[in-house]
């Protein structure tokens, strides 16, 4: 994969696929790596800039603090690399954060945005404190990770819902993966940007198409700060599927709608 040199820090990115240019931003602590299964999806029928977020993957690790209008900067920086001036962006939980933040910044290089299980923070509602969980022992994160990943993964309903169960028997193994101390760095520092985000007051920046994802049951996200989007946001619609904060791999409708949208505009209902 390339690397871009950008002021303070070298930035690792891919370009995958074919089609309608699609900038795409990561969730908290997601690496390009780990997310190869998502963009491999979108890139069935876009062409997705993709790239590892300060502090994470193989891009290097500033000195923070870290703020959210650094996240859209890097981007914005990555785009006059590849010379892309406009593209669709879109952006997953952390990611869709970044994505506000770019899109209020620069609004005239977004042509359409989608926005997944997210949230605007401020007025429009914060999603779960995820830097609180480093005050907890192992076993009490442990705990705690089935009902905010969804609602209903109580122990009872993951004994009665083996596919359910098993997905989060891999999460948990992919967190119980030693980490570097570098790598702990970085996620931590991007958790601590994450606190200061809001854009409430300024989505009204917005006058793409948008498009706002959520998953009935999250519990990082939940749905009413998905709503809060749409009302800040001229030109937005919703849509709700069946699943938590990992809806777009629990629901097959999800990727397909969110992907149309992407490469063509098309909105479910609209």
């Amino acid at each position: 994969m390339p690397i871009f040199e950008s002021d303070d820090i070298s930035i690792n990115y891919q370009i995958t696929g074919a089609g309608p240019r699609v900038l795409f931003f990561n969730g908290s602590g997601a690496t390009l790596q780990g997310s190869e299964l998502l963009l491999r999806s979108l890139s069935k029928e876009c062409e997705v800039l993709a790239h590892d977020q300060r502090g994470l993957g193989l891009t290097s690790i500033p000195e923070g603090p870290y703020t959210m209008a650094q996240y859209a900067a890097d981007a914005a920086a990555l785009l006059d690399h590849v010379g892309w001036k406009t593209c669709a962006v879109v952006g997953i939980s952390f990611g869709g954060m970044v994505a506000q933040e770019f899109a209020v910044t620069f609004p005239t290089r977004v042509e359409r945005l989608a926005l997944l299980c997210t949230s605007t923070g401020g007025a429009g509602g914060s999603s779960y404190p995820l830097h609180e969980l480093g005050a907890l022992s192992a076993e009490e994160r442990a705990a705690k990770m089935p009902t905010l990943s969804d609602t209903r993964f109580t122990p009872e309903w993951l004994a009665s819902h083996p596919s359910d169960a098993q997905m989060m028997n891999m999460r948990a193994e992919q967190a119980a993966i030693t980490k570097s101390a570098d790598v702990i760095r970085g996620e931590r520092l991007q958790l601590a940007a994450r606190v200061g985000h809001d854009v409430a007051n300024r989505l009204h920046l917005i006058p793409c198409q948008t498009f706002v994802t959520a998953g009935k049951f999250d519990g990082i996200a939940p749905p009413v700060n998905s709503g809060a989007i749409v009302e800040r946001v001229s030109d937005a619609t919703m849509s709700l599927y069946e699943g938590g904060h990992m809806f777009v791999a629990q629901d097959p409708a999800a990727i397909r709608e969110i992907r149309t949208f992407l490469s063509t505009g098309v909105r479910p209902g609209t």
